[in-house]
């Protein structure tokens, strides 16, 4: 079977004040995405959040995992996919999704059969995977980029103008809990949700990509007063639990997809810390 899970539980921030730079990465950074060929999934403890990536050279199907106690992957799950490679597409039950790069596709509870396909095997589709628990089934439907909200944020003289494209968000797309969208930064500008904020009621994740080959991203988190960074390269993953900022800061512009889950659904649910009062 080509695929493959692993779990990450849940840390306090009392105890991750205490991790050095390898412990705070095992905890932390999800860094076996987008492997040829391969669905692998990290399971997390947070919200019971589920992050994985599928690249198919040829069909893959989303299987059930142990955690899961379950008959089917999505029996009792919302899955949320934004493909970050090449076309290709999505079959849900039968019925196939074509997805071009920077598009969406949110997926309803209930649904059995999921089979990722590339439309070249030599130029593979990488579909990137939040899940999130459900309590409803709502429809299924794609988003593509030219169809998200859009805000645009910053500015250069703060290093931080970027393009805000929420995709499967509410006003969108209808959910359980799970909301994903894409921030692009701009040339010339290199920093991340700023002023960093918290939200006690959701953890989130965070996905790079279009980060230059040679280049790398410093990702911050850890409570405000008590911040960690994390150095981090393209297509690679990280948890952020509810009590942590999440922002960062790379080398060049970049592309990061946000993906999230808990009891508040409001985009503008965020408890910000001032700049100058982070340490």
């Amino acid at each position: 079977m080509s695929i493959s899970y692993q779990t990450r539980y849940a840390s306090s921030p009392k105890a991750v004040k205490k991790y050095d730079t390898t412990e705070l990465r095992d905890e932390f950074l999800i860094d076996n995405l987008m492997q040829k060929g391969k669905i692998n999934l990290t399971y997390t403890h947070y919200d019971r959040y589920i992050v994985g990536s599928a690249v198919p050279e040829n069909p893959l199907k989303l299987h059930k995992i142990d955690p899961l106690k379950a008959d089917y992957f999505l029996e009792r799950r919302e899955l949320g996919i934004i493909n970050v490679g090449d076309s290709g597409s999505v079959e849900v039950d039968g019925t196939s999704f074509e997805l071009g790069n920077k598009d969406a596709l949110y997926i309803g509870m209930g649904n059995k059969e999921i089979v990722f396909k590339s439309n070249d095997k030599n130029k593979p589709a990488m579909f990137y995977l939040n899940s999130a628990p459900a309590h409803t089934t709502y429809p299924t439907k794609k988003v593509s980029l030219s169809e998200a909200n859009k805000l645009e944020l910053g500015s250069l003289e703060t290093a931080n103008d970027r393009t805000v494209s929420q995709m499967i968000i509410g006003g969108i797309v209808t959910t359980c809990q799970l909301q994903m969208g894409m921030t692009e930064l701009n040339t010339g500008s290199v920093w991340n949700t700023m002023p960093a904020h918290v939200h006690d009621r959701r953890m989130e994740v965070y996905f790079y990509l279009d980060v230059p080959e040679g280049q790398s991203v410093c990702h911050f988190m850890g409570q405000p007063q008590e911040t960690r960074h994390i150095w981090m390269q393209n297509h690679e993953a990280v948890i952020s639990p509810p009590w942590s900022i999440h922002c960062g800061s790379g080398t060049s512009n970049y592309t990061f997809i946000w993906g999230m889950a808990g009891e508040n659904m409001d985009y503008g649910d965020m408890d910000a810390t001032k700049i100058t009062d982070l340490r």
